[in-house]
């Protein structure tokens, strides 16, 4: 009987238990699963707009953008953060929804663009108070700059050849009938836009009394002809304001017959009240100088320079000019990278910058006396520095893990990161892990690259994926186009190699693709996907597709011929298929004749047929997936549309997707993640398994 009564004394304490863990379940938080990682998760990421810093170096001011699916468009909103309160959190702006490219000014009050009606207007907000409207502009800006002083706004636009922004003082012909462009020069059309003869962007100057800015604009270019800031990718980074608010620094690469074959960008000074012509400060340089900085004291000028013309990845060497004595010098010439960014330390001793590094693309500071230069960050991909008050550097940073956030270096100390913008979402996502790999590339030289996989325990079918540029590198950052996080989620080993031709290696490893296409980098492609299976048993060497954009694309074509039997299968995203189509239809001439030597199709056409991948369709077999945009006038969609009919006309597998709204690149939300849905369902399909975001077939 005791026996027995142990027993159900024992199922009662089960049963009890049992309840209890069941009430508990009931009661404790859920634990979401991670998950792969997908291109509608990719565009849902919040993300962080270049910093503003106010100038008591307390705030700062920036838009966090998010994505609505359902317009495929994304949004801003202007958010602040206290820099002097740890852990704090990033705050709307109340009084500025919909407002952007917010910058503090000298009475520290936040100026902003907004939409009144059709157009954007500037506008003026003490933190707490409502805004005020401060302009009337005749024309849609696309940025403005205010003075030290905060007596004159400058803003840029594409205007006619108008002396004010509003063309209020200038009367034009009636239009002829017809929907004709007439053109008498090139540029015809350049990177997504057909150029309306005569328009160009210009640059304008406002006095601001009251809070209103006064007048129409005073345009202070003079009688240049040209584009400032330069297009398509120019910004306020290319003008600059005296100290004493008086003259505007700006970039311009004069117009004319010789636009589309030059890079010479000069930086020019003018009068900002219209009073004077423009002074051109570098004529005697032919490359391009531009990102023209005023020293905090006034006192310099610091820009980069290119020594070679039509040259567009020359290195960029920091220069410096005093502005009293016209004496120019070079800071950086004997440091073998290029400078891609310029802030001024406030006390005028040193300078911070950016460039690429083996695979990243740290801040640099660049003393001012001696030209030393120390690497104040490692890992990530750095920009949008801004120097504080107290020494301190603000800049925004990411990786192939996450896109940016906000992070602080004091001294000598490590970064500390202030933003956690997406931190909800990436919880939620897989891990992936990121190698670094060197060997011996062509030549015997030492080449980069990188490897990206999701955390699993079995073997993984190979994403070969080749940069663009080709003056490029698939390093150690984030992007929202092509994104190794959201490849390797799809159940591939994404491998990367950086041929000769990137950049990050020093310039003669740069310039060492010119003349050579499809030589040295296809062998490193080749060694560099050797060494890496060989070395990592888990990539499935004999299952790889490969795939790239731009110069990447062309690659793609090129390995179609050149290296037929080694993949799977090819994706192939507007890549240039017949180097003499190329050479009449592409738009910045400048680029397709440095690569090929220096002459025009007509003048050299063995340097352009050399590395032709025409020239090589009887050998194609490979399947290939093309994707091209209507509106890429870069690499023209014609290209892509050749290459498929090749791919038809010899009965390989092969599929087209056209997008009509995209350019070289797909910007849209739903577009690309229909680009991913697609590219995932040709990989799946030609190395197996199960596509993650649907099939695209």
């Amino acid at each position: 009987m005791r026996f027995i009564a142990a027993l159900l004394r024992l199922g009662a304490m089960i049963k009890r238990s049992l309840l209890l863990a069941a009430a508990a379940a009931v009661l404790a938080p859920t634990v979401v699963a991670a998950r792969p990682m997908t291109a509608t998760d990719m565009h849902m990421m919040r993300r962080l707009g270049a910093p503003e810093v106010s100038p008591d170096g307390r705030t700062a001011v920036f838009t966090l953008s998010t994505t609505d699916l359902t317009a495929n468009k994304r949004a801003n909103l202007l958010h602040s953060l206290d820099l002097t309160r740890t852990g704090a959190a990033p705050q709307p702006v109340a009084g500025a929804e919909g407002g952007h490219d917010a910058v503090f000014g000298p009475d520290g009050a936040l100026y902003f663009l907004k939409a009144v009606g059709q157009r954007d207007q500037l506008h003026r907000m003490v933190m707490g108070q409502p805004a005020q409207v401060m302009s009337d502009f005749g024309a849609d800006v696309a940025g403005f700059k205010l003075s030290p002083d905060g007596k004159r706004v400058l803003v840029w636009a594409d205007q006619r050849d108008c002396p004010d922004l509003a063309c209020a003082a200038t009367t034009f012909a009636a239009k002829e009938p017809g929907s004709g462009r007439v053109y008498d020069q090139l540029f015809v059309r350049h990177w997504d836009t057909w150029a309306e003869p005569g328009t160009k962007s210009r640059i304008y100057t406002f006095d601001i009394t009251g809070g209103k800015l006064q007048g129409f604009g005073t345009r202070v270019t003079g009688e240049l002809v040209g584009d400032t800031p330069s297009k398509p990718f120019g910004g306020g980074e290319e003008i600059s304001w005296s100290r004493d608010g008086r003259t505007v620094f700006f970039a311009l690469r004069e117009a004319g017959r010789i636009e589309p074959t030059s890079t010479n960008l000069d930086v020019f000074a003018a009068p900002a009240d219209g009073s004077g012509r423009p002074t051109n400060l570098t004529p005697d340089n032919d490359g391009t100088d531009t990102l023209p900085t005023v020293s905090p004291d006034g006192r310099t000028l610091a820009y980069v320079s290119m020594a070679r013309a039509g040259y567009e990845a020359d290195r960029q060497v920091l220069m410096l000019r005093d502005l009293g004595t016209g004496r120019v010098r070079a800071l950086t010439q004997g440091w073998d990278r290029s400078v891609g960014s310029i802030e001024w330390a406030p006390d005028n001793r040193s300078i911070l910058v950016t460039t690429g590094d083996t695979l990243e693309h740290p801040i640099f500071r660049v003393d001012v006396a001696s030209g030393r230069v120390t690497r104040l960050t490692a890992e990530g991909s750095a920009g949008n520095v801004q120097a504080l008050p107290n020494g301190a550097l603000l800049y925004t940073s990411n990786s192939i893990q996450a896109p940016d956030d906000l992070y602080l270096l004091r001294g000598r100390g490590k970064p500390v990161q202030l933003t956690a913008v997406n931190k909800a979402l990436l919880a939620e996502l897989d891990p992936v892990t990121v190698d670094r790999f060197s060997f011996a590339g062509a030549n015997g030289d030492k080449v980069w690259g990188i490897k990206v996989k999701p955390v699993v325990n079995h073997s993984l079918p190979i994403a070969f994926v080749v940069h663009g540029g080709p003056q490029g590198s698939f390093g150690n950052g984030w992007s929202y186009r092509w994104n190794p996080r959201v490849m390797a989620s799809m159940g591939m080993g994404v491998v990367s190699v950086d041929f000769h031709g990137s950049t990050g290696y020093g310039q003669a490893f740069t310039d060492s693709i010119r003349n050579d296409w499809g030589g040295k980098p296809l062998q490193d492609l080749q060694l560099g996907l050797a060494y890496a299976t060989a070395q990592d048993k888990q990539l499935q060497a004999d299952n790889a597709c490969a795939l790239g954009a731009s110069y990447g694309g062309y690659m793609m074509n090129w390995i179609a011929g050149q290296w037929p039997d080694r993949f799977k299968c090819l994706v192939q995203h507007d890549g240039v298929f017949d180097a003499r189509a190329m050479a009449y239809e592409t738009e910045e001439l400048w680029f397709d004749e440095w690569e090929h030597g220096g002459k025009t199709y007509y003048e050299d056409p063995a340097a352009f047929e050399r590395w032709n991948p025409v020239n090589h369709v009887a050998k194609w077999k490979t399947p290939m997936l093309v994707i091209t945009g209507e509106k890429d006038y870069r690499i023209p969609y014609t290209q892509g549309i050749a290459s498929f009919t090749a791919l038809q006309r010899r009965n390989i597998p092969s599929k087209l997707v056209v997008f009509p709204d995209e350019n070289h690149w797909v910007l849209k939300p739903q577009n690309s993640i229909q680009w991913y849905r697609e590219v995932e369902g040709w990989m799946k399909r030609w190395t197996g398994g199960q596509p993650t975001m649907g099939t695209a077939d």
